[in-house]
């Protein structure tokens, strides 16, 4: 049997197709926009963690960090390195001497740590205000003062002590910063914790046989001497850190 349509149902036909084939035209367009909308917001979020991680990573390394290995410059004199090497003091202590010096050498090197009674994590951010230990890298001794009288200027003497296995509190040092941390962009003073005197250069400087290397006192007041910097070395970073080893290197 011959089936036939009403006008009215070809026009009720020719509209549902034409409907439906309006839906299929859409539903890309509109599942494109939402796709487009998501990579919009994943890629704010990638970059928003991104740039809260890099900042993180930023200050961090822009501060002076427990464990990291440096050279201290003195501010009064810029070439100066605090130094040591294994020649002991002929008056004073006998303890091993440290001086300032110009030579780039690695009898320049001290590494940053905390005291027995409170060790710091490597790599955590040194606060201004914190007790630290300098440990000299080449003779594993520790930047140390007592109330013996200094070569040169008969002022309080600075010397190298100790080991790993031995240390005092001769060998404590207050850090005086601005800041919240210890910058690497910015001088700090060093009090000796057991006298309360400053790490400083006398002006002083020594003949033979480590002639022309300047005098390393603890001063009763500090002043543009007693402020040091740090200039070359090998930064640890923070556990978590991205960055290969975890440390950034400076002038070796």
């Amino acid at each position: 049997m011959r089936h036939t349509h009403s006008p009215s149902q070809k026009i009720d036909c020719i509209k549902y197709l034409k409907n439906s084939q309006d839906e299929d035209n859409l539903s890309p367009t509109h599942a494109n926009l939402v796709s487009n909308w998501l990579i919009r917001i994943s890629l704010a979020i990638v970059l928003i963690s991104h740039f809260t991680i890099t900042q993180s990573l930023a200050e961090a390394v822009s501060h002076v960090t427990c464990g990291s290995v440096v050279k201290l410059a003195n501010e009064a004199k810029t070439k100066v390195r605090l130094h040591s090497h294994d020649i002991k003091y002929g008056s004073g202590s006998g303890q091993q001497s440290v001086t300032g010096a110009e030579n780039q050498d690695t009898n320049s090197y001290w590494t940053i740590l905390g005291t027995k009674e409170q060790l710091c994590q490597r790599g955590t951010p040194i606060e201004c205000g914190a007790t630290v230990r300098m440990q000299h890298v080449q003779t594993r001794k520790y930047l140390h003062s007592h109330l013996f009288k200094s070569p040169l200027s008969s002022q309080q003497e600075v010397s190298a002590f100790g080991g790993d296995e031995e240390s005092d509190t001769g060998d404590h040092w207050k850090v005086y910063c601005s800041t919240k941390y210890w910058q690497k962009a910015n001088p700090v003073r060093l009090k000796h914790i057991d006298t309360g005197a400053w790490l400083s250069l006398s002006g002083n400087t020594y003949g033979r046989p480590i002639y022309g290397q300047f005098e390393v006192i603890c001063a009763r007041e500090s002043d543009s001497n007693s402020n040091w910097k740090v200039v070359e070395g090998v930064y640890v970073q923070p556990l978590g850190s991205s960055t290969e080893d975890s440390a950034t290197h400076d002038e070796l």
